[in-house]
């Protein structure tokens, strides 16, 4: 039985893990901290890309991307699960806002919308309909009617564009995997371990746990850290050959109070703003760019960023944020704090190729389509961009392995 071992306990290293388990082998899956999906993997929207956000590549090379792993997400993961797609815990679908200081006009973006829309549905064509979590993927793109952005919107809001795009309650998907890990015996487990270092002409890993040393081996290594993954491929001398930037954005979830009007879900675009999202168990994710993203960095190791803010970083971002989406979506306002329950601030590191912010409309963010799996004999490192490509580069790089496909195959990606 091949043996895998598989560095990073976050969304990509547990669907690398059950994909692999999928297919016959035996993993042992690393994680520093106490229990996986504890840090990013549970700290964001869990918006599942079908290409509408990347406005800011006219190529439509990341549209596709993330088309591909929009329309495997479910599949997938339905199939490691033993799930049904509706048994996820999603949110309404999205509609994009075009703020007043987008780097777009609305005619453009709506053109994006569509032509992304296009490619959608030609790759689902008649006989996967039900694949994105059983959407309706037909549909056109629908401009809000003028009553409706009356209603929902503020003047900082020019158009508002209706999609199908969803997001899934990441704590929820997590819990859900971690169950299935659990009852899968030829997964292995090692958490409080933090890899150190990996041998590729031995193919083994270094990892330290409570001060003591460990070093073993495999047929073969999968390198699936989110924000140490750049660090360590570079001690198995895979030096990236580009400039990143980690940054550290947080958001805020809770629950309104039960007769409230509801929030309806909305990205904002195209720049540095926000989104709302509502799941259907009536839980509101926030994020505003101005309030939640509070540091970065260009190191290859970013710091160990806290996932609970303290105060007064934490009432600083709950306010900013929650002002700052009101003043677009004045709903929000409608809410009254203390009514707020189950209230949440939690945020994580975001990874990416890129020296600029997405407030440059020339940022290499705005492109999320250099990304997929890199493999080196038998050492391969995942950089999966967003967490809608998690389960397509899982299923891609266990097939690699399973299928002993040959060294230095790159898939979806350049080099590092």
């Amino acid at each position: 039985m091949t043996h895998v071992g598989v560095m990073g306990g976050g969304l990509q290293g547990c669907c690398i893990a059950m994909a692999l388990a999928d297919h016959g082998a035996r993993v042992t899956l690393f994680d520093r901290n106490p229990a996986l999906l504890t840090r990013a993997a549970v700290a964001n929207e869990g918006k599942v890309h079908l290409g509408y956000m990347y406005g800011g590549d006219p190529s439509l090379r990341t549209a596709k991307m993330m088309m591909r792993g929009a329309l495997s997400f479910a599949p997938l993961l339905c199939r490691w699960l033993a799930n049904d797609a509706g048994d996820f815990e999603t949110s309404d679908p999205a509609a994009y806002v075009v703020h007043r200081c987008s780097q777009q006009e609305p005619d453009r973006i709506h053109a994006y919308l569509n032509a992304v829309h296009r490619l959608i549905q030609d790759a689902v064509g008649t006989s996967r309909r039900g694949d994105y979590f059983n959407a309706d993927l037909a549909s056109p793109i629908r401009p809000w009617s003028k009553r409706e952005l009356e209603i929902e919107l503020s003047n900082q809001a020019l158009a508002a564009f209706q999609s199908p795009e969803v997001a899934i309650d990441p704590v929820a998907l997590a819990d859900l995997i971690r169950q299935r890990i659990a009852a899968t015996p030829t997964i292995e487990v090692r958490t409080n371990h933090l890899i150190t270092a990996v041998d590729l002409e031995r193919s083994r890993v270094a990892s330290t746990s409570n001060d003591i040393q460990h070093d073993d081996g495999f047929d073969h290594i999968v390198n699936s850290l989110w924000d140490g993954r750049i660090a360590i491929d570079s001690t198995a001398g895979m030096r990236p050959r580009r400039k990143w930037i980690h940054r550290l954005k947080y958001g805020v979830s809770f629950r309104p109070p039960d007769a409230a009007r509801p929030a309806r879900s909305m990205t904002i675009v195209l720049g540095p703003f926000g989104e709302v999202v509502r799941y259907r168990n009536g839980t509101v994710y926030l994020t505003w760019y101005p309030s939640c993203l509070t540091d970065r960095t260009f190191d290859a190791e970013p710091p160990f960023w806290p996932i609970m803010p303290d105060e007064p970083l934490r009432s600083t971002i709950f306010g900013g944020t929650y002002s700052g989406l009101a003043a677009i979506h004045p709903v929000l306002s409608e809410y009254a704090a203390d009514e707020l329950s189950d209230v949440v601030v939690r945020g994580g590191p975001i990874v990416a190729w890129g020296e600029t912010d997405i407030d440059d409309p020339n940022s290499e963010l705005h492109n999320r389509f250099e990304i997929g799996v890199t493999s080196v004999g038998r050492y391969h490192s995942v950089d999966p961009g967003k967490l809608t490509m998690a389960p397509y580069f899982a299923d891609e790089c266990a097939r690699r392995i399973i299928g002993a496909v040959s060294t230095h195959a790159v898939s979806g990606c350049r080099a590092v």
